[in-house]
């Protein structure tokens, strides 16, 4: 389980996608105190989180908590609506992973073939096929998933080892320490430096999400009320160490900032590669890297988001409850809730073909969305150790005493970035570039809406109380 959450989270990798906002906007100090606060941050919320993971061992997570921690008028409602925004933040991030993938294996063509027609077509092709290798190994594989993650894991950490000595060693480039921690860049459009700095540093909090994974797994494995919390913290302590190395080794050691942000390959990390290297062959190796533990991390991530979409399918908060919350006997998994996100995520890729601009619309709500329900469930249980008489059901791991201000920290980390994470990265706004995450988080709650009045309100009753509480 700590193999699948480190997996999952890939944090080194996702920041050779997302830096490129942190550039722009505010430079790379902005990148570097943007982990530091994120770092900090998302171990104040996974603790927190864990602690309600040791009360309440239940695949539901966030959602369940909330059933079990808000004021009774309000259970059902809000555990109803934090349970839909989990799950569409889970499927909008699990594809997030396959499509960085599968893109970015295009950016590589076109550096190793000049002549090459960039079709988005092309990419989602790519994307459907990455897809259908993480469904089949879930289900087909789901015997040796285990060891697949150890795997991934293993291979996430030598790439990273493998990358960062390349780097280090190879580079012609060096950059004194005033670049990476103090001089600021503000190519954003924003007149205001301080929020475009803000907006920067978000690309940082944005790679360490999801490390509620193994929350929505822990029916799956045994001791989940010591084993979540373990996964969780670990994943994130791991990843940050490794995300942190990485950063201070692109920084140092990048070239001129603008070629990379002008590369004609759609990411600058395969400039800074070429640039770092002088090679195209050796940057299309290190690019690779990133390439396959996308691809790896697309299996762990389909495994979470289905987990969810079932738990909720089983309290009957989603369409076609019998169907999606069907467990497979022999493989003792939720085969159909693994193809039907699957289905989703393939019909997500139709919009790519359309336009990319479409596809990031929908899956901007992913860092928003699971921030968004970390947040709410926090903040119910903030209201019980404050406000309430009824004394917490603590499960084996607790924070005691420090419980309290870390749940704060956490609030008021979780506030920062939910609000920072709707603003538009660019300044003037247009269609290409607008933060569509308020837009179709506002679709999602319409859609969650309507199902409540047609259906949710006559068979939604919360969830079911976990063994044993």
């Amino acid at each position: 389980m700590l193999s699948l959450s480190v997996s999952l989270m890939a944090t080194w990798e996702a920041l050779s996608s997302t830096m490129v906002s942190g550039l722009v906007s505010g430079g790379p100090q902005a990148l570097v105190y943007g982990l530091i606060i994120s770092f900090v941050g998302s171990l104040a919320t996974a603790a927190s989180l864990a602690e309600m993971a040791s009360m309440f061992p239940t695949p539901g997570g966030q959602y369940h908590y909330i059933a079990y921690l808000a004021p009774v008028r309000m259970r059902i409602a809000s555990s109803w609506i934090a349970g839909w925004i989990t799950t569409f933040g889970w499927i909008t991030v699990a594809a997030s992973a396959p499509f960085l993938s599968g893109t970015m294996i295009q950016g590589l063509v076109v550096l190793n073939h000049q002549t090459y027609n960039y079709q988005r077509w092309h990419g989602t092709l790519i994307y459907w096929a990455i897809l259908t290798v993480s469904d089949f190994t879930n289900v087909f594989g789901s015997r040796i998933l285990p060891m697949v993650e150890n795997l991934s894991l293993a291979f996430h950490i030598g790439a990273f080892v493998a990358v960062l000595v390349v780097t280090c060693v190879v580079s012609p480039v060096r950059h004194d320490a005033s670049f990476v921690f103090i001089e600021t860049v503000n190519n954003s459009g924003w007149s205001n430096s301080a929020v475009a700095w803000c907006v920067g540093l978000l690309s940082s909090c944005n790679v360490l999400v999801g490390y509620d994974g193994a929350i929505h797994l822990s029916e799956e494995m045994k001791n989940p009320r010591i084993h979540v919390p373990t996964a969780m913290l670990g994943s994130i302590i791991i990843n940050a160490m490794m995300g942190f190395g990485f950063l201070m080794a692109i920084l140092f050691h990048m070239g001129d900032l603008e070629a990379s942000l002008q590369t004609a390959t759609g990411f600058p990390i395969i400039q800074i590669f070429l640039d770092i290297t002088g090679n195209i062959h050796a940057a299309t190796a290190l690019c690779s890297t990133v390439v396959i533990m996308a691809g790896l991390s697309s299996i762990p991530l389909l495994a979470s988001s289905s987990r969810m979409m079932w738990v909720l399918a089983r309290d009957e908060a989603f369409p076609f409850p019998r169907l999606l919350s069907r467990m497979d006997e022999k493989r003792q998994i939720p085969t159909n809730a693994v193809h039907f996100t699957s289905l989703l995520l393939a019909l997500l890729g139709l919009l790519n073909i359309a336009s990319t601009t479409a596809f990031n619309a929908v899956t901007s709500l992913a860092v928003f969305g699971l921030q968004l329900s970390y947040l709410l469930p926090i903040c119910f249980l903030l209201y019980r150790r404050m406000a309430s008489t009824e004394p917490l059901p603590y499960g084996p791991w607790t924070m005691g005493r420090l419980g309290l201000p870390i749940n704060l920290i956490s609030v008021c980390y979780l506030g920062f970035t939910c609000m920072f994470l709707v603003f538009p990265p660019y300044q003037p706004v247009t269609p290409e570039n607008m933060n569509y995450a308020v837009v179709v988080f506002g679709a999602v709650c319409v859609v969650s809406g309507l199902y409540w009045f047609v259906r949710g309100r006559k068979v939604y009753k919360g969830p079911v109380a976990p063994h044993g509480f």
